[in-house]
């Protein structure tokens, strides 16, 4: 029996009432494959943990407690939540107090519809227990906020991303009355902390539909607290040409592209640390995204590029990251021309160096500034052709002048 199964039918065998509830079950009824499953259940969180050993307060107060089942690949960590209806949220993310309750009351306190639904799995029937119109809404392809959309997102301000999120990723409509609770609130999200922003702009970005999704924060005006600057609205075909492979930093980098469309790749460059601030990008993030626009700037010179220029940016760690932006840019073809030529020329994008420090110090040069300019001479040279091998090499170091 799945873990999830399991857990139902364990605590359903000692008298409690037990759900599954939430995404798993909206994913479920549209042909989807779950990433997870959650539980819900009248039994509170003392029992739950009683019931099973291996477990986990990871919101106690809340009635939530993670149950784990099975052992080395087969793990399964399972989220079990006491049915609960929910206080204040003075934090706009939390609730001051929850108070357990039943499955009704505790679908009217989640945030979306098709997100409201229970699945009895051992029903004869389909199983599916719908007090908010979940179900409706799947049939007709809407994401509508459950009751009073401005109270909903009052509770939480991160479910405006989230309902852009939902309705991208499924292609679904948002619903009139929630996308206008969400142009109402939409500077609260900068009630956010900028962890959780930017957590969801990953999920929204790194996967198809990406630019759809970006569109829709934009026309709900929850582009600018997301980004931390001036809402903007206009097309995006960087980011909708943009290959769904590319990772997180590319497609900021192709969306920065889109809304500075008057201003040069270099000029974005001064972005960078803003959008780094406003979505929590890591150290490596933060770097890529700098050098693609600096490298996608560069390769708009890419003729006037000398030999050794262009194999370098090639063998840049960032360079395919570039090349997927110039290629959602349209102005990658020299590049992707030159690319296969420059790798068959017989020398290679980045071959081993010729020459090295530990030659330069044989040649009788003292460690110091020239090192690294006559290292990279050589290395132009080389991947020029115009250094052969390793003789060579030798020989044109010997005719340097020799300089104290």
């Amino acid at each position: 029996m799945p873990p999830p199964l399991a857990i139902l039918q364990t605590l359903r065998d000692h008298g409690h009432t037990a759900y599954l509830a939430g995404g798993c079950v909206r994913d479920q009824l549209l042909g989807l494959e779950p990433k997870d499953y959650d539980v819900a259940t009248d039994a509170p969180p003392d029992v739950v943990r009683r019931l099973f050993p291996r477990s986990q307060a990871v919101g106690e107060a809340f009635g939530v407690v993670l149950v784990t089942t099975g052992r080395g690949p087969d793990r399964v960590a399972t989220e079990v939540a006491t049915f609960r209806t929910e206080g204040a949220y003075s934090d706009g993310r939390r609730p001051d107090a929850v108070q357990f309750t039943d499955a009704e009351h505790d679908a009217q306190r989640r945030d979306f519809t098709v997100n409201g639904l229970f699945l009895d799995p051992f029903a004869e029937d389909d199983g599916v227990i719908d007090f908010v119109g979940g179900r409706a809404d799947l049939d007709a392809k809407i994401i509508r906020a459950i009751g009073d959309p401005d109270r909903r997102f009052a509770e939480d301000y991160l479910r405006m991303l989230r309902a852009v999120r939902f309705t991208a990723r499924l292609r679904f409509t948002l619903e009139d009355h929630t996308a206008a609770a969400i142009r109402e609130h939409a500077d609260r999200l900068n009630h956010i902390s900028r962890e959780r922003i930017g957590g969801e702009l990953r999920m929204m970005l790194t996967g198809p539909r990406r630019a759809e999704t970006a569109a829709l924060l934009q026309s709900l005006r929850l582009d600018g607290p997301a980004l931390n600057e001036d809402p903007r609205d206009g097309p995006l075909p960087t980011l909708g040409n943009l290959d769904d492979r590319a990772g997180f930093a590319t497609a900021l980098a192709a969306w920065m592209t889109d809304r500075g469309e008057t201003e040069s790749l270099d000029a974005l460059v001064d972005r960078v640390p803003r959008w780094r601030k406003a979505v929590c990008l890591s150290n490596d993030e933060t770097a890529t995204l700098r050098q693609v626009l600096r490298q996608a700037d560069a390769a708009q010179r890419w003729n006037e590029m000398p030999v050794a220029r262009r194999k370098r940016w090639l063998a840049d760690d960032d360079a395919d990251a570039t090349r997927q932006l110039l290629g959602a840019m349209g102005t990658g073809d020299a590049v992707e021309r030159d690319a296969a030529t420059l790798a068959a020329d017989g020398t290679g994008i980045a071959p081993a160096p010729l020459l090295t420090g530990a030659d330069l110090i044989a040649a009788g040069l003292a460690p110091g500034p020239r090192f690294k300019s006559l290292l990279d001479e050589a290395y132009d040279a080389q991947l020029e052709g115009r250094l052969a091998d390793r003789d060579a090499a030798l020989r044109w170091l010997r005719d340097r002048p020799k300089m104290p």
